[in-house]
């Protein structure tokens, strides 16, 4: 069995490690044990019924949250001309063409979402093997190549997060911060559920959401009770 600290052991005993809490349980559990000198993350995990290897069982999608998630995210904008303006205006941090494709591909990537003009794809396409890994690279399904590039930064900006599902069939997010109320994180958590729930792909048989639970950066995991999940 692997060694806890003694902070950890003390959150341990506050709760059965075995049981299953919903959701506003699970929350108070997880703000009480979060008690480092920062402010943690809370994340939730999830255990889908899914082989992503089959095309046609892969989740991924983007939501967002009614109370963001306490992060300041940086936005990358690939546009140019006018459209370079537009994203300039709307508050990306970094916006450009071809300089910006050389600095990626140096390994300079300093931004948490990247957003494309569908003009830009000739030249953003040839850093899938960059970009592809994190999870950056921009893709018309979750609404980052578009020309409406004001609303792709105000979404990213106000709390929009994408989603994709591990080769595990693990998909985990960062959904608040442990100083939120705790009606913000619970409604953080339940728009996240609710968006992976519509996002079952159709080739999926037997039971998707099979476990599920909530913990902060340094805290311990508190299992979620499915069937209030999807109730």
């Amino acid at each position: 069995m692997a060694k806890h600290g003694k902070r950890l052991k003390k959150a341990y005993e506050n709760f059965d490690r075995e049981a299953a809490y919903n959701i506003s349980e699970a929350v108070k559990i997880v703000k009480d044990a979060a008690t480092s000198k920062f402010d943690e993350t809370v994340e939730i995990a999830m255990n889908l019924g899914v082989n992503p290897k089959h095309a046609d069982q892969m989740v991924r999608g983007v939501v967002s949250l009614p109370h963001g998630t306490g992060k300041a995210l940086r936005v990358a904008v690939f546009a140019k001309g006018d459209k370079a303006k537009e994203a300039e205006d709307a508050g990306a941090d970094i916006v450009g063409t071809e300089d910006l494709a050389e600095k990626i591909e140096k390994g300079d990537i300093d931004f948490d979402r990247c957003i494309a003009t569908p003009d830009m794809m000739a030249v953003v396409g040839k850093l899938g093997k960059v970009l592809g890994p994190k999870g950056l690279m921009p893709n018309p399904k979750l609404g980052t190549v578009t020309m409406d590039v004001t609303l792709a930064i105000n979404a990213a900006k106000a709390g929009q997060i994408e989603f994709r599902v591990e080769k595990e069939g693990i998909v985990h997010a960062g959904i608040g911060k442990a100083s939120f109320p705790q009606d913000h994180l619970t409604e953080n958590i339940s728009a996240f559920v609710d968006a992976i729930v519509k996002a079952r792909p159709t080739g999926v048989k037997g039971t998707y959401l099979k476990k599920a639970s909530l913990s902060s950066s340094m805290g311990p995991g508190v299992k979620l009770d499915i069937a209030q999940l999807t109730g």
